[in-house]
């Protein structure tokens, strides 16, 4: 009887935490700042607790949850308004490095270990601090990079030189379904995409692991239980 009731107040307590956490915005784990990391773990550990806590209420449970995702959500919704607000709770990025120089105020001040910060800039690309012309560390935790101008990588403009435009590509198979929202988005319809990979040579989409079609409507076709791929070019 426990085990069944463990089991029915996880899967509610799973729908909660799904419903609660889309409410709160889509952002990855790089983007969150102190507060949405704090507000996500004390979210998840009181779904937990409610899953297994037979002694606890599961409805009490859920109104805590709520209430920190309503929190979350204000103190969104403030923070974009005011300047001030948003430095108080999210915080401001801090210069670490400036011209190949760290400063160390401000190493000490991020709470950041010199070591870590060495480790940081080779996973960025830069063996020697004297390169870079800015480091900054974002409310986020995460370090952003700037190298010198001179050792900044050459682009297209750089040595004016045009370069086509590619654009997105659209998913229009994924795993033998057709993507008929995205077949939409380039004005296509199935029976485009039919013929074409009927051209191809393929006859049965159900065999299709993934099509990706670019804006010169090339199309890539990956083969489920294949490692080639095959690109076709519009005729």
């Amino acid at each position: 009887m426990n085990f069944f009731y463990i089991f029915i107040k996880s899967i509610f307590s799973i729908a909660a935490l799904f419903f609660f956490t889309k409410a709160m915005g889509r952002k990855q784990l790089s983007q969150l700042n102190l507060y949405d990391y704090v507000v996500g773990i004390t979210i998840g550990s009181v779904a937990a607790d409610i899953s297994v806590d037979l002694e606890s209420h599961f409805f009490y449970g859920i109104i805590v949850m709520a209430v920190y995702t309503i929190v979350s959500i204000l103190i969104s919704h403030f923070t974009a308004k005011s300047i001030k607000l948003r430095r108080f709770v999210i915080g401001t990025p801090i210069i670490i490095i400036e011209d190949g120089k760290i400063i160390e105020d401000n190493v000490e001040k991020a709470k950041i270990d010199i070591s870590d910060l060495l480790q940081e800039a080779r996973n960025n690309g830069y063996f020697d601090i004297s390169e870079i012309e800015f480091a900054i560390m974002e409310p986020n935790g995460k370090i952003s990079f700037m190298p010198k101008s001179k050792y900044a990588p050459l682009t297209p403009s750089d040595v004016k030189v045009k370069v086509a435009y590619k654009g997105l590509c659209a998913n229009l198979v994924i795993d033998g379904n057709i993507m008929v929202n995205n077949l939409k988005v380039i004005n296509k319809d199935t029976k485009w995409l039919e013929t074409r990979l009927s051209k191809e040579g393929y006859n049965n989409i159900k065999d299709l692991l993934l099509v990706t079609c670019d804006s010169k409507e090339k199309l890539t076709i990956y083969k489920k239980g294949e490692d080639s791929v095959k690109s076709g070019c519009l005729e």
